[in-house]
Parts: structure tokens; C-alpha cells; sequence
């Protein structure tokens, strides 16, 4: 029998050449052929097909390592500013009600009576002391330093540093007799 597209040519012989062409067809397959042919293998591929997947998974990771680093790194900062704007626009709301008091005149008259203890004409001012209100400002107790050293070194410190010494205490002041403003908004004291 023979090939009717090759006119003399045996169905053995035709076989034995298809299977020669289609071998050398796929350029892969002699490429691979070529290599030593081992028992080792990894994941079900042969030890040298691992390696290069190997390779080619790595090279991958290097190339997205950087860009996913970046965009974590700009999602955490996305998060800080947005959270910092909460803050910010709080303390805009807070500002713009304390404006807003501020354009009331009974607010900035409440204000000056407390703080500045402004007076209208013909009011009489008082201050008045209770003798549980006022407490001395604590001092605060030096430490000596521990003198380290040769003792010709620490006699020189404490004869070189002038001494400290201790402030006095005034005592509260009195209240004052009232005083009648002359002028109106004028503070008494």
C-alpha cells in the first residue's frame, strides 16, 4: 500500500515520516530532548523546567514588589489625611460657633465683666476672698546634687556656684475698697 500523495513510497516508511515531521515541527520538543534526561522532579516537571519557573515567578515578584509597596504605602497615607481632615473640619465647626458668639454684643459684655471685670457706671464692684480660695504656687524642691568626684573637684563646685536662695512669700493681697468708674467700660482694677 502506499500513500496516494507520495506515489511509491511504502505506508511504513509514510508513518515513520509523520511522526519525524511532527516531532520536528514543535521546536520545544528538540530543545528539551536535548537536555539530559534526569529522575529528579519537582511539582511533577523536570528539575530544569522548575528552575526556569522558578526564575520567571521571582522576576515577576520583583516587578510588582515595587508598585504594590508604593500603593500600600499611599493607601496608608490617603487614610492619615482623611482621617487629619475629620479632624480639621471639627475644629472649623468650632471656630465658626465661637465667630458667631462673638458677633453677639451680650457675649462680649458677659466677657469683659468676667475677665477684665468691667463695671457699667453707677454698678459697685466687689472681690470678694475667702480664706480657703487662695494657695501658695508649690515649690518645687531642688534636689542637692551628689557630689561625684575627687573631693578637690566638688569643694571648687560648691565654693565656684553661688548659693540659692530661698524666695520669700508675699502674702495674698487684700481687697481693695470699691472705686467708682468715671467713664463707662472702664476697668476697675
Amino acid at each position: 500500500m502506499s500513500d496516494p500523495a507520495q506515489p511509491g513510497v511504502s505506508a511504513e516508511k509514510s508513518l515513520a515520516r509523520g511522526s519525524k515531521s511532527a516531532r520536528g515541527k514543535s521546536g520545544t520538543n528538540k530543545f528539551w530532548s536535548r537536555l539530559p534526561k534526569s529522575d529528579n522532579t519537582i511539582f511533577g516537571l523536570s528539575t530544569s523546567r522548575a528552575v526556569v519557573l522558578a526564575m520567571v515567578v521571582l522576576m515577576l515578584a520583583l516587578t510588582l514588589a515595587v508598585p504594590l509597596r508604593t500603593y500600600i504605602s499611599q493607601r496608608s497615607d490617603a487614610a492619615q489625611v482623611a482621617a487629619e481632615r475629620q479632624v480639621l473640619e471639627e475644629e472649623l465647626r468650632k471656630l465658626q460657633g465661637q465667630n458667631a458668639r462673638f458677633d453677639d454684643p451680650a457675649y462680649i459684655e458677659a466677657l469683659a465683666r468676667e475677665r477684665l471685670r468691667y463695671v457699667k457706671p453707677g454698678e459697685t464692684p466687689f472681690q470678694v476672698q475667702l480664706p480657703g480660695d487662695y494657695k501658695e504656687p508649690e515649690k518645687k524642691q531642688e534636689k542637692e546634687t551628689p557630689l561625684t568626684g575627687p573631693w578637690y573637684r566638688d569643694l571648687w563646685q560648691t565654693i565656684s556656684e553661688p548659693p540659692v536662695v530661698p524666695e520669700t512669700t508675699t502674702p495674698a493681697p487684700m481687697p481693695l475698697a470699691p472705686i467708682e468708674p468715671e467713664e463707662q467700660g472702664v476697668p476697675t482694677g
